[in-house]
């Protein structure tokens, strides 16, 4: 039985998800610069040959655990989490949208600064 672990690696923007050593899937993320220092999910991606086990939909729950642990909430830019979250209410709240907007506005200048 192979044994699934999440690693937040903050610097990096990446929560991986490692199992036996290996990368099988990550979600790509910033925080929010201006406070409530919100978690913003960009995309979320499993590995070729590791699709259809529950992968993603155990990162994004690992994602929203990490926000609720420090008080921020998530914005779900990336399709995958924003549907993860439509699906459970319970575990994903929604986030005002001036953090929204705020998370929009935060990627938009970094993809104009590259």
């Amino acid at each position: 039985m192979m044994t699934m672990e999440f690693q937040d690696d903050r610097e990096a923007g990446r929560l991986l998800a490692v199992e036996d050593g290996t990368t099988v899937g990550h979600i790509g993320y910033f925080v929010l610069a201006d406070a409530p220092h919100a978690l913003v999910a960009v995309h979320t991606v499993v590995e070729q040959g590791h699709e259809g086990r529950g992968i993603a939909g155990g990162l994004v729950k690992t994602f929203y655990g990490i926000a609720a642990a420090e008080g921020v909430p998530v914005v779900p830019l990336c399709p995958y989490a924003a549907s993860w979250a439509a699906k459970h209410p319970d575990e994903a709240p929604e986030p005002t949208a001036e953090v929204v907007s705020a998370a929009k506005a935060q990627l938009a200048a970094a993809r104009d600064a590259r």
